[in-house]
């Protein structure tokens, strides 16, 4: 698959090819004129063998002269004529051999020639090409790993995965012993009965409360008008055995007045401090109000304490929050674990590429462009993807130890900036990839 306005894998493949081609075609060439160019020593052999042929001739000629004059003319003429034409033709060999010299030294600057105008052409088409590409091999999966730990303490009573499979959402994983976190719900409960039973005790007060106190009011106000009637009788009574003449009373009927006067001044005075008692019922009415709402928060305590004992109940049975692959397991069957402490992880599908670019590579990258993305472990795979992000700030900066440069210690160096790679297409199914692979991301820009 090729995005559009981007060139084909062919045509970035074209520059390489004349390459290649050009290179067996300077070798060819260069064999060929080994293989017909004539070389000294081959002429060198014969003339030596053209010289031991006229020897040979002319002493056979000498050995037969004797016997025949007439064939010794002969073959003096014939060997002079083969002499003449000897020399002719080394002669004409010593030319062709000048001209097949001159020819030769022309043949390599020829060559060289073609070779660097196809050399040229294979630049150009390359860099014309690549020039809107930006590659980096400083690139590797990444995804999320979830860190799975229990909440509460306790030993595994039962294990229901291994490692490296597939996980659904909420599939259990992991059974705690769940008999102490029972009792604690059960305890729970019988906390929360008390405070509910309190509760009500407080309520039937309250309503109590509400009757009463306004009656005891009513009450105390009667006695205070009863007491302040009787005064009043006390005090009549008292005034008449004044107003008789000493002779017709006593001094007993007196006495008897007089303390009887005084005891209804005094119970008009209880009664009037028993009606200012009994007044405050609107104070009394709060008060129990104030208790039935104490005890209506101790339930809601208890109501809490009993939620929480049911949630560490919940958490003995541990389940995935995710879909994802199980890695990294460090619990076995019988462990006892402790609350927080890492079991395993589980790595979701959802895949993406960090790529640390250099930050001379940043200038035209924008997100939304497209990428291409090779897998080292999967050569036949090619994933395809955009960028979705650019951090706004190199590696060291948000590494744990950043870089300092002393004063007058500065090295420059070209720091990295993590790209985050979203991908499209091109995800096997059955063959997903795990985090931290090295892969070689394209980015083709606008």
């Amino acid at each position: 698959m090729a995005f559009k306005g981007v060139p084909s894998r062919s045509a970035r493949q074209l520059g390489t090819t004349i390459a290649a081609a050009a290179g067996t075609a300077l070798s060819e060439r260069i064999v060929m004129s080994d293989q017909t160019a004539p070389s000294h020593g081959d002429e060198d052999q014969q003339r030596d063998r053209q010289s031991s042929a006229g020897d040979s001739g002319r002493a056979a000629s000498g050995q037969n002269g004797a016997n025949d004059r007439s064939t010794k003319n002969d073959n003096g003429s014939k060997n002079d004529k083969d002499s003449n034409n000897g020399n002719g033709k080394d002669e004409k060999d010593g030319k062709d051999a000048n001209g097949s010299g001159k020819n030769k030294s022309k043949k390599p600057l020829i060559i060289l020639a073609v070779v660097a105008v196809i050399l040229l052409i294979g630049a150009f088409i390359w860099w014309f090409a690549t020039r809107n590409q930006v590659t980096t091999d400083d690139a590797y999966t990444d995804g999320n790993a979830i860190t799975i730990a229990p909440q509460v303490s306790g030993y595994v009573v039962q294990l229901a995965i291994n490692d490296n499979v597939y996980v659904h959402k909420g599939e259990l994983l992991v059974v705690i012993d769940k008999r102490e976190y029972q009792a604690q719900v059960d305890a729970a409960q019988a906390q929360l009965g008390l405070a509910q039973a309190q509760l009500n005790a407080a309520q039937v007060q309250l309503d109590i409360a509400r009757v009463q106190y306004p009656a005891q009011y009513l009450q105390a106000k009667a006695q205070t008008s009863s007491a302040e009637a009787n005064l009043k009788q006390a005090q009549a009574a008292y005034v008449r055995q004044h107003a008789v003449d000493q002779r017709a009373t006593s001094q007993q009927n007196i006495d008897t007045a007089d303390a009887q006067q005084q005891t209804a001044r005094a119970s008009v005075q209880q009664a009037q401090a028993q009606q200012q008692t009994a007044s405050l019922v609107p104070q009394q009415i709060r008060q129990t109000e104030a208790t039935v709402e104490e005890r209506r928060q101790q339930v809601q305590q208890a109501e809490a304490q009993l939620e929480q004992a049911r949630l560490n109940l919940s958490y003995c049975e541990v389940r995935a929050p995710s879909d994802g692959w199980v890695t990294r397991r460090n619990v076995q069957y019988g462990s006892f674990l402790q609350a927080g402490v890492s079991l395993f992880s589980i790595v979701t599908p959802d895949v993406w590429v960090t790529a640390n670019f250099k930050e001379s590579q940043l200038e035209r990258m924008r997100p939304g462009d497209k990428v291409n993305v090779e897998v080292d472990a999967y050569p036949k795979l090619e994933l395809h993807g955009h960028i979705d992000s650019v951090q706004l700030g190199s590696g060291s900066v948000f590494s744990a130890f950043p870089a300092e440069n002393a004063t007058g210690n500065f090295v420059k160096i070209v720091q990295r900036v993590p790209v985050k790679i979203v991908i499209d297409d091109g995800m096997p199914r059955d063959q997903p990839l795990g985090l931290g692979l090295s892969v070689s991301p394209k980015v083709f820009l606008k």
